[in-house]
């Protein structure tokens, strides 16, 4: 019986020295892991936010293309708009013109006859 107890308390004692020598080593293990993971959970972040900007970028850029192309268009159609005003206003001036002059024609042969 004496054997036996001894036995069991020699099992017993392999049994926590061999935990409490792998609990430290188990520790650092976990501590380990929990930093990488909390890196790369930092690394995923800042992929992400890397992301978030470029495409941010990306639509700025866009809207300034399209500003820019909008802007362009616009004075397209002023320049057009001015344009096809200036013709208007060359075309009144000639209207008035022959109509200036076919009034002036129409007084001159009126004076004519009274001046003979």
């Amino acid at each position: 019986m004496k054997r036996l107890v001894l036995f069991v308390v020699a099992l017993v004692f392999a049994f926590c020295t061999t935990v409490m020598a792998a609990e430290p080593a188990a520790k650092d293990a976990v501590k380990a892991d929990a930093k990488v993971a909390k890196e790369a959970v930092k690394a995923d972040a800042k992929a992400a936010k890397d992301a978030v900007k470029a495409d941010v970028k990306a639509v700025k850029d866009a809207g300034k293309a399209e500003v820019k192309a909008a802007k362009e268009e616009v004075k397209a159609d002023v320049k057009a708009a001015d344009e096809k005003a200036e013709k208007k206003v060359k075309k009144a001036k000639k209207k008035a013109k022959k109509a200036a002059k076919k009034a002036e024609e129409a007084v001159t042969p009126a004076d004519a006859p009274a001046a003979k």
